[in-house]
């Protein structure tokens, strides 16, 4: 078994504990804030984490929410993931927001916020082609899987099935 990737970190708060990862096999370490803040139904913030990283060529490090202040609090990250590239060297910063309608939510200092998962990711080349080669999935997205009664079939029909035209009176 590996050590894993060696990956350079500062901390721009001397006191602010070091990504850590909870348990053993997770795929995310902790961030925290070093600030609080308390947010009102529908406000967002910024929140700082106190650390910077250095990554090797060929990675990335997204920062995922955190499931359990999604279910307790309706807190959610507004770019997730966000994106922290191999060459940023600035504080890594969470943008959170909260979806409760009527709950304020309070962060304290070294609250943990958000999870960072640092993956390997790969630079491609774009080629420009006047067509894609067919696959059996096509362009069917949005729920073209179906999944849920409430939704309809965002392809070209609605929940019951029948296809909704383009043009008006058909």
């Amino acid at each position: 078994m590996s050590d894993g990737l060696e990956v350079l970190i500062r901390r721009v708060d001397p006191e602010v504990p070091l990504p850590a990862y909870a348990h053993p096999g997770d795929a995310g370490a902790d961030l925290r804030t070093t600030e609080a803040c308390e947010l009102a139904p529908g406000e967002r913030a910024v929140l700082p984490t106190g650390v910077s990283i250095a990554l090797p060529e060929g990675y990335a490090a997204f920062v995922h929410p955190r499931s359990g202040l999604a279910a307790r609090c309706g807190v959610a990250l507004v770019n997730a993931p966000g994106t922290v590239d191999a060459g940023y060297r600035g504080e890594i910063k969470v943008i959170v927001v909260n979806l409760d309608p009527r709950e304020n939510v309070r962060f304290e200092r070294f609250d943990r916020i958000a999870q960072l998962v640092v993956q390997q990711v790969e630079r491609v080349r774009f080629q420009e082609v006047a067509e894609l080669p067919g696959s059996v999935r096509a362009a069917g997205g949005f729920g073209s899987t179906g999944g849920h009664a409430a939704v309809g079939d965002l392809a070209g029909g609605n929940r019951y099935g029948s296809v909704v035209s383009d043009r008006e009176g058909q």
